[in-house]
């Protein structure tokens, strides 16, 4: 156990869509107490973590703004698609405590260790991701509703058939990336085995409201695909009414050239 009295920081960024974790672990040289294709798990000091994820978000224990911005420069090489304005989740850690205890925005633990340093980084980390999520979400229902609320005004879609394809395609791309990183809102294994581990993930699962949470953005990803699915309806409808008339058109064409032809003869 490590013997901390003192309270401890939380911090996670959600910094850049993914981290190639693979060349970040083959460049830093810490101590390693977890990894995996997903997730880095480092120990940097006695009483300082780093907790570094696949999806783009990079957590730290302990750290002060001076050392976190250097290691922000440090992994930013290994980043795609690296944001200018980066989403922060902050908590605290009270340890020495006579229970485990759940408070807004901070936990109180009777033992500190690193699987349970972990689990909380991991729970903040996830929560963080989830804000990204959401706010991607949240911005297509806004495009969605202008789209719709154009259709409820002039009866028609004021968006052309490829900008309706690449609006299609950046909703495509994020339910795929949500997909991909659902490994994010289940329990570790360690949890399955360890029943304080598992009694403090509930609890912050709870406190974190990250079920509830995930499914807003799966109600949202819903009703934006049920829109599109009725856009793509009418980009349809409008381009076979298009294709009747120059069919018409076409017909009546060749119908005026045979009457003139035989007028002129």
């Amino acid at each position: 156990m490590i013997a901390i009295e003192h309270m401890l920081q939380v911090r996670s960024y959600q910094i850049a869509d993914s981290i190639d974790i693979k060349s970040f672990k083959s460049f830093f040289k810490a101590e390693l107490l977890h990894n995996d294709a997903d997730e880095l798990f480092y120990k940097t000091s006695h009483d300082e973590f780093i907790y570094v994820f696949k999806y783009g978000v990079a957590c730290f224990l302990n750290y002060d703004e001076t050392q976190t911005g250097q290691f922000l420069q440090l992994i930013m090489p290994y980043c795609r698609n690296r944001f200018e304005e980066q989403l922060t989740e902050e908590f605290q850690i009270e340890t020495g405590a006579k229970e485990n205890k759940f408070g807004y925005n901070k936990i109180e633990i009777v033992d500190a260790d690193a699987e349970i340093f972990r689990l909380i980084m991991l729970n903040v980390s996830q929560s963080v991701a989830l804000d990204y999520y959401s706010e991607q979400t949240n911005k297509l229902l806004e495009e969605t509703n202008h789209h719709t609320q154009i259709l409820e005004k002039k009866g028609k879609l004021d968006i052309s058939g490829r900008r309706l394809t690449k609006y299609i395609g950046k909703t495509l791309n994020l339910k795929n990336r949500i997909a991909e990183n659902l490994y994010i809102f289940d329990s570790p294994d360690e949890t399955w085995e360890n029943e304080n581990l598992n009694k403090i993930d509930i609890g912050l699962k709870r406190t974190f409201d990250l079920q509830e949470r995930f499914r807003n953005i799966q109600e949202g990803l819903g009703i934006i695909k049920e829109n599109l699915e009725l856009f793509k309806d009418i980009m349809q409808y409008r381009n076979s009414n298009l294709l009747e008339w120059i069919i018409i058109v076409l017909i009546f064409v060749e119908v005026l050239n045979l009457f003139f032809e035989k007028l002129f003869r």
